[in-house]
């Protein structure tokens, strides 16, 4: 193995083909397979294994063991790795941070929120990129949790607790306020429960994971018995249909559910079911003009939410 204070893992005087052989064998360590890293790449298979080869004999390592399933990073590819998804991460940050400044409002948006503003935040985007020529938004609404520090996104609106990553500026924005509902035709068949007594009778619709975070579900948890859920997804809009269908109660926004004429809100709302949101931003990009524009933009479409 090549220690990692050896003179070979230095940078000085590496060139641009170095540099194409360590981001190679850093997606075939990632990916473990030759044919993953060649379509990530854009390249033909056997330049992936050319970059290998060059890169071992260059370090005077063995990076991968070969096997039928695909290779597998050896300790000193295993370094290498290290070493190449620090650099990524770096550049990434970089991209993001050259992308999102500057003083016009121009070049990519990246704004990610919860799957269930979706409804809201559209219009709002479409009407805000029609405003300004030459703006590519970007619109993710991903469950993971996008990484501003490395330009992953702009603009980040989350729930819960005031979010506490170093180096973000965090500001309140609006609560977000869920009802529980049932389809008229659930209704007309099951009954609409009067009270927390009744909900022992009824199905549920509800999320697979055990602990997952949104108030409401936290509640559905402590209050309905896990059999009592019995249609699970982790995808919203499934959820949402799911209600619409009649497959159980569930938890919709107060705008979603104001949409549908055949849902009925069968409880009033409660503050224990409703989740505070945050516009979180990074400090670094925080004062650039697109995303002080699109912030004051936001702030103001939103006082119109009376629903939410």
């Amino acid at each position: 193995m090549v220690p990692p204070n050896d003179p070979r893992w230095k940078i000085n005087g590496m060139n641009i083909e170095t540099w194409d052989e360590i981001r190679t064998a850093y997606h075939v360590a990632r990916l473990g397979t030759v044919s993953g890293a060649a379509e990530v790449l854009g390249v033909h298979h056997a330049t992936v294994i050319r970059h290998i080869d060059a890169l071992e004999k260059r370090l005077g390592a063995r990076l991968f063991q070969r096997h039928a399933r695909g290779y597998t990073p050896t300790e000193a590819g295993e370094d290498l790795l290290k070493v190449a998804q620090a650099t990524e991460d770096q550049f990434a940050q970089l991209v993001g941070r050259i992308r999102g400044g500057g003083d016009g409002v121009s070049g990519e948006l990246i704004v990610t929120s919860l799957p269930e503003l979706r409804g809201l935040l559209t219009p709002m985007l479409v009407r805000f990129q029609a405003q300004h020529e030459g703006l590519q938004v970007r619109f993710l609404t991903d469950a993971r949790l996008f990484r501003l520090e490395y330009g992953e996104a702009h603009v980040a609106i989350r729930a819960g607790a005031p979010p506490e990553q170093p180096d973000n500026v965090v500001q309140p924005f609006i609560k977000a306020r869920y009802a529980l509902y049932g389809a008229a035709s659930y209704l007309a068949a099951r009954g609409r429960p009067e009270g927390d007594g009744d909900l022992q009778r009824h199905s549920f619709v509800g999320n697979m994971a055990d602990d997952a975070r949104a108030p409401f579900f936290r509640w559905l948890r402590a209050n309905v018995a896990p059999e009592a859920v019995t249609f699970r997804s982790t995808d919203v809009e499934v959820l949402r249909q799911a209600v619409l269908e009649g497959a159980g109660l569930g938890f919709l926004p107060l705008y979603e559910g104001s949409r549908h004429p055949n849902l009925v809100q069968v409880m009033p709302v409660r503050d224990e079911w409703c989740a505070q949101l945050w516009l979180v931003t990074h400090v670094d990009l925080h004062r650039t003009t697109k995303v002080q524009a699109f912030l004051d933009a936001l702030k103001q479409e939103a006082k119109d939410w009376d629903d939410v």
